[in-house]
């Protein structure tokens, strides 16, 4: 057994989403109920269209079958908390964006597996043959997903002197995760980043761009447009980081995860510059 990539990677990633958790409260999601249309059209253009056109993407793209498959599972993990702090920096929704982070991830436990299956379908291959099932995944990621989250927001009360601190711990792990991870693969990252960097970051414009025009023709707030923008644009690369490792052996599988999780801080920070600066 690999303890970096069988424990330590799921706690680290249980720790984030925990700290999640500490952040929530119940009106994070009664929210949606009160401004249904803006919160439905961020999750349709998240878990729809984003979906959507890694697919199209991976099926026109000349990829090898590992870095395909790491590229749908980037597309089907929800958003990361980042996307919260940086909503904040580009003066969005922050409530917009948290309620998104937050629903998308409480259903992550069903809508990875799902969207995996139907992807890996459309591929031509089945989740039988990497040795896992849905119910594999959808297991994991209620243990390692939805049960710190519940956990954190149950503890609110009395560990929110830690919020803070957890935070900033969440955001170290994520880098040390991301750090590991390349270097676990130090000796074809070159490779690897030829083969996956150009789609990860195709996949990345083309959402954002979409995520803004539909948010831009279906709502007048440019706050909310921002946040949906954003949302859709930064993706949890721990989670897909760890649903590679676990359940796909690492290796390529992850290397779209990793080319993502740095791709995503060069187009988003010059967007919220643009928008700070106009």
């Amino acid at each position: 057994m690999n303890i970096v990539t069988d424990v330590v990677l799921p706690i680290a990633l249980a720790f984030i989403m925990f700290s999640l958790g500490l952040g929530l409260s119940l009106n994070d999601f009664t929210r949606i109920f009160i401004k249904p249309k803006e919160f439905l059209i961020g999750f349709f253009s998240q878990l729809i269209i984003l979906p959507i056109v890694a697919i199209i993407l991976v099926s026109i793209w000349p990829l090898s079958p590992e870095i395909a498959i790491g590229v749908m599972i980037l597309a089907a993990a929800p958003g990361g908390a980042t996307s919260n702090i940086l909503t904040s920096f580009a003066k969005g929704d922050v409530a917009l964006s948290i309620s998104l982070t937050a629903v998308i991830s409480i259903l992550s436990v069903i809508t990875i597996p799902l969207i995996l299956g139907i992807s890996l379908s459309l591929l031509g291959t089945n989740l039988s043959n990497q040795g896992t099932s849905l119910l594999d995944i959808a297991l994991s990621m209620f243990l390692i997903v939805t049960v710190p989250v519940l956990l954190g927001m149950l503890l609110k009360r009395f560990l929110s002197s830690f919020e803070s601190l957890a935070k900033k711990i969440s955001t170290v792990l994520f880098f040390l995760v991301l750090l590991g991870a390349i270097l676990a693969e130090r000796e074809n990252v070159i490779s690897y980043f030829a083969q996956a960097g150009f789609i990860t970051l195709l996949l990345n414009l083309i959402m954002m761009f979409l995520a803004f025009y539909i948010s831009k023709t279906l709502i007048s707030n440019t706050s909310q447009q921002r946040a949906i923008t954003l949302e859709c644009g930064l993706q949890n690369g721990t989670l897909a980081l760890v649903v590679a490792n676990v359940f796909f052996d690492g290796g390529a599988y992850l290397i779209p995860a990793a080319t993502y999780s740095l791709i995503m801080y060069a187009t988003a920070l010059p967007y919220i510059y643009f928008l700070r600066r106009n």
